[in-house]
């Protein structure tokens, strides 16, 4: 047997909870083997970001570069990106190396409000980096984002319906999250170009401890897609290994902001 192994294109998170940090401990409590390209380092913990230190987009391409010459990847996780000139990077090498799997959260903003893209950035995800994804995961605040809309999206047709509109911007699949909806539900919706929409069920935890939500939950997605799953039994292993984590993750003590989920809840001892 083949291992699967998964790569993880992203910001490092000094604090561990969410970015490259996050991304590797999903791939290793999902039974893949992690690699990492990562896109700049921060300086955070679970009060907030400090700081930002911006790696090269000619030693991002190294990094792509010495991974896939030598290790057969199964799928891509892309995260923070931070420049356009880094996306433009890793858009390079995606078109280079072509990856069965590509993975596309489109992170704009950390959990405690600090931003994590450039404004002059937005444009060069949506046209270059969203129409090579197998399928974009953003929150209803990305999606607005993504499509250039101030209005909120505040309902389940207002998802239906910025779902299509993201699919037109060329991704073959979006996982629109729900969560920032009202209400004790936090559903997410499936839409694929083929034509299919899924509504995928969940409950809202009470629980302050939810950095690195976001990366988890695309980072599990590749696992599942590396470990040779159909896309859509991806998406639902990935959310509800994320749930879990949510659920236990007030058994952690981490920190006295925002703390992580608990990507190792089903091998640690409560």
């Amino acid at each position: 047997m083949s291992t699967p192994i998964a790569l993880t294109v992203a910001g490092s998170d000094s604090g561990g909870g969410a970015g490259i940090q996050a991304d590797l401990k999903t791939f290793s409590a999902l039974g893949v083997y992690g690699c990492s390209v990562i896109t700049a380092l921060t300086a955070q913990n679970t009060r907030g970001v400090q700081g930002v230190f911006d790696v090269s987009p000619a030693f991002v391409r190294k990094q792509m570069q010495s991974v896939f010459d030598d290790i057969p990847v199964g799928a891509v996780k892309i995260g923070m990106l931070g420049r356009a000139d880094v996306i433009e990077a890793v858009r390079l090498d995606l078109k280079r190396y072509k990856p069965a799997w590509v993975v596309l959260d489109p992170v704009m903003i950390a959990k405690s409000g600090d931003a994590l893209l450039a404004k002059n950035a937005m444009k060069a995800l949506r046209d270059h980096l969203v129409p090579m994804a197998d399928i974009i995961t953003p929150n209803l605040p990305e999606a607005g984002a993504l499509l250039k809309s101030d209005a909120p999206i505040t309902d389940p047709d207002q998802m239906a319906e910025a779902g299509a509109k993201l699919l037109a911007l060329g991704p073959r699949a979006v996982l629109l999250k729900g969560g920032h909806l009202a209400g004790d539900a936090a559903s997410d919706l499936l839409v694929t170009a083929e034509g299919t929409s899924e509504w995928l069920p969940g409950r809202r935890v009470p629980t302050k401890n939810t950095h690195g939500t976001g990366c988890t939950l695309s980072a599990a997605i590749a696992a599942g897609l590396a470990k040779g799953q159909e896309l859509p039994d991806a998406v639902k292993q990935a959310k509800a290994y994320l749930a879990n984590a949510i659920a236990m993750a007030d058994t952690l003590e981490i920190g006295s902001g925002h703390g992580p989920v608990h990507h190792f809840h089903g091998f640690w001892q409560r």
